[in-house]
């Protein structure tokens, strides 16, 4: 049976290695203290905020990871730019901020004109549709050091205080409302190129499942909820549609590991037993590859790619609705700490 562990990424580890990125972090936050850019203290969040006195300021950073060798496999490179506003700026928009400029890296072995051309055509396309700038960024020739290219950002966003979701107003039976992800976005793709390796050799890309290419069922770009939400609490200066209590961006981890984070400082837990059936995709490669349920819901967002609570959740529904987004209530908020996952094969999973 593979896992994500046998395939090359340790999640234990990665995790180990975030916390001690962190604690060293934290030891900086004092050297702002009574100034402008006082940090506020957010363990286990999506993003940072700094207290810019009228306003809090929010930054984060993620990149496209290995999605972009199944880039290079198929020649196409105008899609990962919503793969790369999606990871930062869906990161954001769960503490409330309205991003407003997105800054990016890219580090290449040997540059080519017409991959960064296709690089940076997609993310400026993405940008325009979100309403964010493009102030800078940096490429680097890094020959001997890089195999390939990789792309990572760093998106900075803006809330007002009295807007900023912290998780705090969150209850025991508040439902909780998911928003579908019809792909894998940008996370897992290590063990989905390793079960695809092992399944179908060195060309899997080529290969069809219900008619389309695997390399481009995979390279499908991600949603960029971002806008969908700021529709619903306003960007900066509106009022709020509807209030929103908490956000949580499925990325790696998956569910179980990325819902908790909306609780912020409260220790509640959750009963996920309303989801909707995974991608066919996904299915798929569970099946090529003999993946336990446990290990999938811990590695893809297995058809959710953002969780939310809101004061109204009829009203949000609605208005996600009118966005385009399809939203639907997967679950609620327990009293008693722990996760309980109920899979589309109606087995219970327990954290």
């Amino acid at each position: 049976m593979l896992t994500y562990k046998k395939a090359g990424v340790d999640r234990r580890l990665g995790d180990l290695c975030s916390e001690i990125a962190y604690r060293e972090a934290k030891k900086t936050f004092a050297s702002r203290r009574g100034m402008i850019g006082e940090p506020l203290r957010m363990d286990g969040g999506f993003t940072g905020a700094l207290d810019m006195g009228k306003f809090l300021l929010v930054q984060n950073e993620d990149g496209v990871g290995t999605k972009i060798e199944i880039a290079m496999r198929m020649g196409q490179f105008d899609t990962l730019g919503y793969d790369l506003v999606a990871m930062v700026a869906d990161d954001a928009i769960c503490v409330g901020a309205e991003v407003i400029s997105i800054t990016n890296t890219i580090d290449t072995s040997t540059l080519s004109k017409n991959v960064v051309s296709g690089l940076m055509k997609g993310l400026s396309k993405a940008c325009r549709e979100q309403k964010i700038v493009i102030p800078g960024g940096e490429i680097a020739e890094l020959k001997g050091h890089v195999n390939g290219y990789t792309w990572n950002a760093t998106a900075v966003g803006i809330v007002e205080k009295n807007k900023f979701i912290d998780g705090r107003t969150i209850r025991p039976g508040d439902e909780i409302i998911g928003i579908a992800s019809p792909n894998f976005r940008s996370n897992g793709f290590t063990l989905l190129r390793a079960i695809l390796k092992k399944a179908y050799g060195e060309k899997w890309h080529l290969r069809k499942f219900h008619g389309k290419r695997w390399g481009d069922i995979t390279l499908a770009p991600s949603l960029v909820y971002h806008a969908g939400i700021l529709s619903l609490i306003g960007r900066f200066g509106e009022k709020p549609r509807v209030r929103l209590k908490g956000i949580a961006h499925i990325t790696g981890g998956g569910l179980p590991g990325n819902t908790p984070r909306m609780f912020g400082k409260q220790k509640f837990g959750l009963m996920l037993d309303q989801l909707p059936s995974p991608p066919a995709a996904m299915l798929e490669l569970q099946h090529l590859g003999n993946i336990s349920d446990s290990e999938v819901y811990e590695t893809w967002n297995m058809g959710i790619g953002m969780v939310l609570v809101a004061e109204n959740t009829k009203k949000a529904l609605a208005l996600l609705k009118k966005t385009g987004l399809k939203a639907s209530v997967v679950g609620k908020v327990t009293k008693n700490s722990g996760i309980i996952i109920k899979t589309y094969s109606k087995k219970v999973l327990r954290y």
